[in-house]
């Protein structure tokens, strides 16, 4: 894994111990945004990814559990590992029931945190790639007609080209055509294939 490919932001609004880290973490090779206050990094139009955020557990205003909702609610998947000096384990605990990838109390050595971000950094990479797999499964689907869409569904619930027929009131060779067309515009070989895909963006039996 290339640190130089990753984005490490962190909010704290201590300034000494935030500018501490952004110094740590860049000597690690990663590239690193500071920002001291929750409010500041919702400011971003856009989150580099992959990433991962180190996140101050006490913030003032809009603290560190309430900016983890407000990323989940806005649908920004990025991993967040929570930093605190005042921690204690029902707040760990609740931090990573919500998705944290890890929780630090400061004062935490270079190899707690490296191991942190390696990690978090990993499930990012991989969320990265789930979506763009999602989003190209939702942009073939896009492509079909109202009538291939409808075949496409009884398709993955089993049904034999017969059966399809009688469910949306057409002829057999209809919905071969159909199911040809379905197949063709998802560019999959199989049935297995087509639900494995759809299962990914929603879409089962």
């Amino acid at each position: 894994m290339n640190p130089q490919n990753l984005t490490v932001y962190i909010v704290d609004d201590d300034y000494t111990f935030r500018e501490s880290l952004e110094e740590l973490t860049g000597r690690m090779g990663y590239k690193v945004q500071g920002f001291g206050s929750a409010e500041d990094f919702l400011k971003q139009n856009l989150v580099q990814r992959p990433a991962c955020l180190l996140l101050d557990m006490y913030l003032p205003r809009l603290d560190g559990f309430a900016l983890q909702e407000d990323l989940q609610d806005k649908g920004i998947a990025v991993p967040i590992i929570f930093i605190t000096g005042h921690g204690d384990i029902p707040m760990s605990v609740k931090a990573i029931k919500q998705g944290a990838v890890d929780f630090l109390l400061k004062p935490f050595n270079a190899g707690e945190l490296r191991s942190a971000i390696i990690s978090a950094h990993k499930l990012d990479k991989q969320n990265v790639k789930e979506a763009a797999q999602r989003a190209r499964i939702l942009s073939l689907i896009a492509t079909l007609t109202s009538r291939e869409d409808e075949v496409m569904r009884q398709i993955i619930t089993g049904k034999l080209n017969k059966q399809i027929a009688v469910t949306l009131g057409t002829a057999e060779k209809t919905i071969r055509k159909h199911r040809g067309r379905v197949m063709k515009k998802m560019r999959l070989s199989s049935v297995a294939k087509l639900v494995q895909a759809l299962e990914k963006v929603g879409i089962s039996t």
